[in-house]
């Protein structure tokens, strides 16, 4: 389970938080939860031993359990998260994704201690600016899932703009699927034994901040951060059988910008990031173009396009534990991403989005299906496909050629 010491320690700050404000505030309770049922489908044999076939189904329930005075002053969030999944192990998880105390002051600032998620970034088919929280890696590799992060965040708004201050600890590791899983390297990566390398350790102190704000048709951010990286490079564990998650410690800087114009979106990532390796640069951009009012006047269609491109250091390097990838793996470095998003504008919500992503250096394509609809007033069903295409065997990808999946959820809320 991924519910390390300091997490477990924010529970308990979060119960006494608790204890503290609420025998002398009034305040109203709110209470909703999420079921979910979902079943993978991969058509086609597994590729390294161990692996499952054909099925995996699992279960996920998120409560949920909110308070605030009624002078909204005061604020207790409590979200955990439980997967239980009947092929893979290490997909059985529990996490706190989101448990704080959040005080809001009469003088346009707010604080926020305890596990939180916190989500940067504007483009579509790559988060290059979003640090603050580590990925749950056994969810999926669309890295969209996060793990609750222990913080303190000091936010700070007015006219000229929105200041967010991150002093965090508690660092929660990279999960990664076990022997049985699927869309998983060939090595099992060794969440037991990570190594933390250059000051980067898991009680070490992260600092982060971010300034944020629009004018005219323009909204950006600008941010920095200081500690252990969320992205791991890998280590070949002696014997060869394992990989090791080497974790350490950079310092990136990053800007995030979006032009809106008409039915026009433009969007840009980048960053610069020192620590793996030689100092790199990577950035994402591109646009979403929306045609309103199609079909009949009843669906909204956007057109994405974006560019990946990453500078990292590839390859191999000799550490004083052994060999270790030179930087964490990239999967855009130089690659081309369309999509388009298709919105029904009905009573049920429904949705699809489409998107493929090519490398331009060896023409690996990756393509993914996600569509989604309300049942009735308490259920959703969504269907997601993952597919990958003419994968060059040098390519991080080929790990996963043959774990073209279709994933079918359905969903309860209360």
């Amino acid at each position: 389970m991924y519910m390390r010491g300091a997490v477990k320690v924010l529970v308990l700050s979060f119960l006494a938080a608790a204890i503290g404000i609420l025998p002398a505030a009034a305040g109203e309770w709110e209470f909703d939860a999420e079921l979910s049922g979902d079943v993978r489908y991969f058509p086609d044999d597994a590729m390294f031993s161990g692996q499952l076939n054909d099925w995996q189904p699992s279960l996920a329930f998120t409560p949920e359990l909110r308070w605030e005075t009624d002078d909204r002053k005061h604020q207790l969030v409590f979200i955990p998260f439980f997967r239980l999944d009947a092929k893979d192990d290490e997909r059985t998880h529990v996490d706190l994704r989101e448990g704080y105390y959040r005080f809001n002051s009469d003088h346009n600032w707010s604080l926020t201690v305890g596990a939180a998620k916190v989500f940067w970034g504007r483009t579509e088919s790559r988060h290059l600016v979003d640090i603050i929280n580590q990925t749950d890696g056994v969810e999926d590799i669309d890295e969209e899932d996060k793990l609750g992060q222990p913080m303190l965040n000091l936010t700070v708004l007015n006219d000229w703009g929105t200041l967010d201050f991150f002093v965090m600890s508690g660092f929660r590791d990279r999960t990664f699927p076990g022997v049985e899983g699927r869309l998983r390297f060939g090595q099992i990566v060794d969440t037991d034994n990570a190594i933390f390398e250059r000051g980067a350790r898991r009680g070490a102190v992260d600092y982060a901040a971010r300034y944020s704000h629009y004018i005219g048709n323009w909204d950006f951010g600008v941010s920095i951060f200081h500690g252990t990286s969320r992205e791991p490079r890998f280590a070949i564990a002696p014997g060869g059988m394992n990989l090791q998650p080497v974790y350490d410690k950079i310092t990136q800087g990053a800007i995030d910008l979006q032009y809106t114009k008409d039915a026009w979106l433009w969007k840009v990532e980048a960053i610069v990031r020192e620590g793996h390796g030689d100092t790199f640069f990577a950035s994402v951009a591109g646009f979403e173009y929306t045609l309103y009012q199609i079909f009949g006047a009843s669906a909204d269609l956007g057109l994405l396009a974006e560019y990946q491109y990453d500078g990292r250091d590839e390859g191999f390097v000799a550490e004083s534990f052994g060999l270790a990838s030179a930087a964490p793996v990239a999967v855009g470095n130089n690659d081309v991403f369309a999509g388009a998003r298709l919105g029904f504008n009905d009573a049920q919500d429904a949705s699809a989005l489409v998107g493929i992503s090519v490398d331009a250096d060896d023409q690996t394509m990756g393509m993914f299906i996600e569509a989604e609809r309300r049942i009735g007033q308490n259920w959703t069903a969504e269907l997601e496909t993952r597919l990958f295409f003419n994968v060059d065997p040098s390519n991080v990808a080929n790990a996963f050629r043959d774990d073209d999946v279709v994933t079918l959820r359905l969903t309860r809320y209360f």
